[in-house]
């Protein structure tokens, strides 16, 4: 089936008590229990497993193409839940561009467990490489990234993990299924924020790591998430379920005017810079085409010319984009991003990052011309 088709059949639970079309949410934290000790249902305790829970999980995986798929409470629930698999003394490898709280996760939490990081270019392969060591584990990857949109080739990266038996782990947020196959690609594992396009109302907070094959790394995993609890509660299931029946609708709707609105700005006086990865001028514009199907996605990026203060001063100005965190609602959004970051952060100073949503693309590009000053 192709995805339009999986994201509504995946997300129809059979309901034998009322035959409703829409799943019910079941909000009961325990499940009866037979004489002989059995469970009838496979359900025991919420915190182990509910049956919102279970329904998104088999959705997820077969949206991403995975084998097996773990909900959690948020996209750093999930990120946190992979690391604490690896080992003490496991080395991990990460892009110099990434989401600022998984590098902060690993550098002020995890080294305290004996894990080891380094930061590089994963646009270079040759860094890349030179970043190597006899204990590497895990590359975790993020393409594109955030917020400058980097382009890491996922395919070149897992070969490299293959050599020293490492595994590829890859946040696909930004992407979706919808417009990168991250197995196809050779990743082992995918993170998701489901909180951004999954979810896509900005209503809801949860994560999701999908795995390419079950096995022992999943099986680890699939403890961490029972004995840890970071899981989302059945209404928060029952909402990232309701927003995968849209979500290739959606997303392709976002990429048409993200493509629209960077075209437009790439050639504005005003604009120093457009970090998009569906423009010619994009450094990693034909991995992109390789590697990205169909779209390349509702983010950009751009900076302005002028300092941080100007940068925060034209976003006042934007009518149609609210300035707020986050990403992947329907609805645009706008950020200065090095403000909530740190001081010592690589986002250039002038960057907005911006969240494209569905509203009409005239109305959104006028919304620019005049904060722009035409």
């Amino acid at each position: 089936m192709k995805i339009e088709t999986l994201a509504i059949q995946t997300t129809l639970t059979p309901d034998a008590n009322a035959g409703a079309v829409v799943a019910p949410i079941y909000l009961s934290t325990t499940f009866e229990r037979e004489a002989d000790g059995s469970y009838k249902h496979e359900h025991v305790y919420s915190r182990a497993s509910n049956p919102n829970r279970q329904a998104l999980e088999k959705s997820l995986a077969a949206i991403e193409k995975g084998a097996i798929a773990f909900a959690f409470s948020s996209g750093m629930a999930a990120t946190t839940a992979l690391f604490q698999s690896l080992k003490s003394g496991d080395h991990i490898i990460m892009p110099d561009d990434l989401y600022y709280a998984s590098s902060v996760l690993v550098e002020e939490v995890f080294t305290q467990w004996g894990l080891s990081l380094t930061k590089v270019d994963m646009t270079d392969l040759e860094k890349v490489k030179g970043a190597i060591q006899a204990n590497t584990k895990l590359f975790w990857v993020e393409t594109p990234s955030n917020p400058q949109l980097k382009i890491t080739d996922i395919q070149e990266v897992a070969k490299l993990a293959r050599t020293v038996g490492a595994l590829v782990a890859v946040d696909n947020t930004w992407a979706t299924p919808i417009m990168q196959d991250c197995f196809a690609a050779g990743a082992d594992v995918v993170m998701h924020s489901t909180t951004k396009y999954y979810g896509g109302h900005s209503d809801v907070l949860s994560g999701a790591l999908i795995f390419k094959e079950a096995g022992e790394l999943s099986a680890k995993v699939a403890t961490i998430q029972k004995l840890t609890g970071a899981v989302p509660s059945p209404f928060d299931c029952w909402l990232i379920s309701r927003g995968i029946k849209t979500l290739p609708l959606r997303v392709k709707a976002q990429t048409e005017n993200a493509l629209e609105l960077a075209e437009f700005l790439s050639n504005h006086p005003k604009i120093e810079v457009v970090h998009y990865p569906g423009l010619a001028s994009h450094p990693q514009h034909e991995i992109a085409k390789k590697q990205m199907q169909g779209g390349f996605g509702g983010m950009l990026s751009v900076q302005v010319k002028g300092n941080a203060q100007e940068a925060m001063a034209l976003t006042g100005r934007l009518k149609l984009f609210t300035t707020a965190t986050s990403l992947g609602g329907v609805e645009s959004l706008i950020e200065h991003r090095k403000s909530v970051e740190s001081p010592d952060s690589p986002t250039p100073e002038n960057l907005l990052r911006i969240s494209v949503g569905i509203e009409n693309i005239e109305d959104l590009i006028e919304d620019w011309k005049i904060a722009l000053g035409k």
